[in-house]
């Protein structure tokens, strides 16, 4: 069987003068390499073929694939994760993960709240800022939390996030439209706990590997799980894996979660819990990193005691079953 890898490189970007903050989503070398030794692993023959720009020439060239491995991010445009599925489906060809309508909705922070809110599933109220006129229909008790509605990585997240008052909300609003070209997500801060849960499968097939929580140090960015923590978290972050009431609780909502969404085969979903402890929805990653040392996907799952190829083999596993009843159903 011929598997296509599509991903895109932080090193190709970097090199045509994008910022490491706008690269901060991409992979590394080091990623796509142990990607394709467990697809080697499995007798497969692995194409690398990189970002949709080379998938679109190849495709157009005539070059097929039994499957794609995608993880590829996209660099512009709301829909930007949906594009490589998105061609795919179009040549009919078979591929990990979400498909576009679910990498196109969850990339938009508010749009997926109101998806799991309307599931009946709990998440901080929130409001949206696309400009200032926008602040006067903010009708949410402060402190307020304020980041991009359309980022990943904690792009946007730092210690200004939080808010206490209008100016500070006004203020935090307009930086993330100016800087990011994007409105601006403004929820109730939520002050609890933090926990990002791991999941893979599909629809009822799907299990959670774990609830990781994590821990802020004394040298950490205030107020949340930033970009600068997330990319210096070495003596700034503790993950500890939780199996206590409240992580139970928040590991049933990701999974409620993660099917009312219809994502698939594998990724994570970020909780917050409210004052009272209650878990509360933040956000989904169904195109969630998966660098063999620091993405916490890969550390969650370690810390459960999966290996490395035995998480990608869950992620394939889920992928290929659904593959084949899709397959049954139609003949």
């Amino acid at each position: 069987m011929r598997v296509g890898i599509t991903y895109d490189l932080r090193s190709d970007y970097l090199a045509e003068g994008w910022s490491e903050e706008e690269t901060a989503e991409f992979d590394s070398v080091v990623t796509i390499d142990a990607i394709a030794a467990v697809l080697a692993a499995r007798g497969w023959t692995v194409d690398r073929i990189g970002h949709v720009r080379r998938l679109a020439e190849r495709l157009v060239a005539g070059e097929r694939w039994d499957l794609v491995f995608n993880i590829a991010e996209g660099m512009h445009g709301i829909g930007r994760e949906a594009q490589v599925p998105a061609l795919l489906d179009a040549w009919r060809i078979p591929y990990t993960f979400s498909d576009p309508m679910v990498l196109a909705l969850t990339l938009d922070k508010a749009m997926t709240k109101r998806v799991v809110r309307d599931a009946g599933l709990a998440t901080a109220p929130f409001a949206v800022v696309a400009d200032a006129a926008d602040l006067a229909a903010v009708d949410l008790p402060f402190p307020l939390f304020v980041k991009p509605v359309a980022e990943g990585t904690g792009k946007g997240v730092t210690a200004a996030s939080r808010v206490e008052t209008p100016e500070a909300l006004r203020a935090a609003c307009l930086r993330i439209v100016d800087r990011y070209r994007q409105p601006a997500l403004v929820e109730t801060f939520l002050p609890g706990r933090e926990f990002t849960v791991g999941i893979v499968g599909t629809g009822r097939d799907a299990e959670a590997i774990g609830a990781m929580e994590i821990l802020f140090g004394a040298e950490a960015e205030a107020n949340g799980y930033s970009y600068e923590n997330k990319e210096h978290y070495e003596g700034r972050i503790t993950y500890r894996l939780a199996d206590d009431a409240e992580a139970q609780e928040a590991t049933r909502l990701a999974l409620a979660a993660w099917r009312a969404l219809g994502c698939r085969d594998g990724g994570r979903i970020d909780i917050r819990s409210n004052p009272a402890g209650r878990p509360h929805f933040i956000e989904v990653n169904p195109l969630a990193g998966i660098n063999p040392e620091k993405s916490d996907l890969v550390i969650l799952a370690r810390m459960a005691g999966w290996s490395y190829d035995g998480l990608l083999g869950r992620i394939l596993d889920s992928c290929l079953t659904r593959l084949g009843d899709a397959r049954q159903a139609a003949a």
